[in-house]
């Protein structure tokens, strides 16, 4: 049976440990290679397979390390130059089977964050990195805001119980900013209260459920007649698309409460 662990990395980055079978191991965006190989010694697991999802440091720092020790492990991620470490550069649609797993990934191309970003998905699990976090989404850095809300919209599309496995604790700080967007609602006062309880225990807030996400995520509701609205307020002017909408979101964040 798979489980899906979090290895804490930096100050808030979560690399994925996927496990199935006693003695070997498969991770997601390790940018740092310490904790991953501290686990594995401690787990007596050999490292067979890497999914990234894009070229950030924080996400591709270990890559060599782990590939040093362990050289035959697979390294799977977006084709981008900037990956210098990848065995096997995946796409759009191509479907993935790490090395000691028996579960099927389906490849996402979720650009927008970077122009080559990808995602993860399998066994009701998405592996998004940076596109969406609990709460929130990631900032546009050499993508476009177009792109990331065309990415945003894909991932909407998928089956409402998909758990979201994002790269990095920052739901408190984001739900803050949906508050910003729609204070008041029950909905998302009470995830903040439950998310709160669980970082004071020192407990992780991801994954989160799509459907969730859904409810309180100002990134995905980008057509709801009261996100809308602020945005508008936001801006100062009439948003005539959804992807306006998304775009004036991302922008009040990133100037006025980041």
């Amino acid at each position: 049976m798979l489980e899906i662990r979090p290895i804490p990395a930096f100050e808030d980055n979560y690399i994925w440990l996927l496990t199935e079978t006693p003695g070997t191991a498969v991770v997601v965006d390790p940018g740092d290679a310490d904790p991953v190989l501290d686990r594995l010694r401690a787990e007596d697991r050999i490292l067979t397979a890497i999914l990234v999802t894009h070229h950030h440091g924080d996400h591709i720092g270990g890559l060599s390390e782990l590939r040093s020790v362990f050289p035959e492990v697979r390294i799977y991620g977006p084709v981008d130059r900037r990956i210098r470490d990848l065995t096997d550069p995946t796409g759009e649609g191509a479907v993935v089977r790490p090395q000691g797993l028996s579960i099927d990934f389906r490849v996402m191309e979720v650009p927008g964050h970077t122009s080559a970003h990808i995602a993860y998905l399998g066994a009701g699990s998405l592996f998004c990195g940076d596109t969406l976090f609990a709460g929130g989404c990631g900032r546009v850095f050499d993508g476009t805001f177009e792109q990331l809300s065309d990415s945003l919209d894909r991932i909407a599309a998928l089956p409402p119980e998909t758990l979201v496995y994002c790269a990095h604790e920052y739901t408190l700080a984001n739900l803050g900013f949906a508050d910003w967007v729609e204070p008041g609602s029950p909905t998302l006062s009470a995830r903040m209260d439950s998310d709160r309880r669980r970082r004071e225990m020192d407990l992780p807030t991801v994954p989160s459920r799509l459907e969730l996400e859904l409810a309180t995520n100002p990134f995905l509701r980008t057509r709801v007649p009261e996100v809308v609205r602020a945005a508008e307020r936001a801006a100062g002017r009439p948003l005539g698309s959804p992807r306006e909408v998304f775009k004036a979101l991302r922008q009040w964040k990133d100037d006025h409460y980041d």
